[in-house]
């Protein structure tokens, strides 16, 4: 088959492999139906992910149906449908029985999938833990509306849960990418009294303002200024989404003091923790890797009508038309927010 590899930095291809095949008694094979790109696969392809090996299958976002399983899998059998977990957990580590998944002590624990090992750029995927790594899509659910479940949307899940939200907060999402709007739309669960979305593009400034009426958007340069005319000086909870240059300082500032700052962005660059400059403004910090233990609920409440994220799909391709899928991405393109690509020819 033929599988979108990480051959160097700066350079993905196709590369001819074999299909993969069960090699441990909790593994599953999966057809891919659909899939998408992430961020996270640029981050690789930049050379920002120094574990990510090169030779593997890129690609995290998928969903597909199980094709073949290991002798201890019991969640899943062929045929079902299935959302596949960015992240590979034993479920039985301290970190896994406590929720903390993405510090899963197995050796592939955390972000494996095409990262350190073959992802989902291909027909096929080999998942490892297959009954943590796999979902059940509902009946009632489309590929399409589970297509981001086990990544960028269990990112915004996991990111509002962390954050504490509370019914009469000001909470400040800065950035409207497909991860800043999943957050979004996972905050708008919460029922804040407040949402502000923080967004340099003017496209995305608009697919927000068009999608969610209720939310209040500005631009980089007007965030400190709306912030700071909060109630409390300052926004309740920021979560930083878009991992751009000034992006990190933003949040801080934006925040009112003994505010929750959630940090959800990779950056390509190490960013500065002005200590002096913030004393006294007794910041709680919550950082890291998304923990996606929280994919079957997310299902269910897709199922219910309470999340909708396929006004994020704008582009569709083949995955032989990869090449030009990741050239509108990466250079955000045609108001591209999220691609989606089939596998069948």
């Amino acid at each position: 088959m033929k599988a979108y590899t990480y051959i160097e930095k700066g350079r993905f291809g196709f590369v001819e492999k074999p299909k993969p095949a069960v090699e441990d008694p909790k593994d599953a094979v999966v057809r891919i139906t659909l899939g998408s790109i992430c961020t996270s696969d640029l981050h690789i392809k930049h050379g920002s992910v120094p574990r990510a090996v090169p030779g593997i299958t890129v690609g995290h976002e998928m969903v597909g149906v199980v094709e073949e399983t290991g002798p201890q899998v019991t969640k899943v059998k062929p045929g079902d449908r299935v959302a596949v977990n960015v992240e590979t957990f034993c479920g039985e580590c301290f970190f896994c029985r406590n929720g903390y998944v993405n510090n899963c002590t197995d050796p592939h624990g955390g972000w494996a999938l095409g990262c350190r090992i073959d992802g989902g750029q291909a027909a096929y995927v080999r998942v490892p833990y297959a009954d943590q790594g796999l979902s059940i899509i509902p009946d009632s659910v489309t590929d399409e509306q589970a297509l981001f479940v086990g990544d960028v949307l269990a990112t915004g899940f996991w990111a509002a849960r962390i954050s504490e939200i509370k019914e009469d907060d000001t909470v400040l999402i800065i950035g409207a990418g497909p991860t800043g709007i999943c957050t979004l739309l996972c905050v708008m669960l919460k029922n804040p009294n407040r949402i502000i979305v923080c967004e340099k593009s003017a496209d995305r400034q608009a697919f927000v303002r068009k999608h969610y009426p209720s939310v209040e958007v500005v631009s980089p340069e007007e965030c400190l200024a709306v912030a700071g005319g909060c109630e409390r000086g300052g926004a309740d909870v920021v979560i930083e989404v878009a991992g751009a240059e000034d992006t990190f300082r933003l949040a801080w500032q934006a925040a009112r003091p003994n505010a929750i700052v959630t940090i959800v962005a990779l950056y390509d660059a190490p960013q500065t923790l002005p200590l002096p400059d913030m004393y006294g403004k007794n910041l709680v910090f919550k950082t890291g890797g998304v923990d996606g233990c929280d994919c079957d609920e997310i299902l269910s409440l897709i199922g219910q009508g309470k999340i909708d994220t396929t006004p994020l799909i704008t582009h569709r391709f083949r995955l032989c038309e990869m090449e030009e899928a990741y050239r509108i991405f990466e250079n955000k393109e045609d108001g591209v927010i999220k691609i989606a690509y089939e596998t069948a020819e």
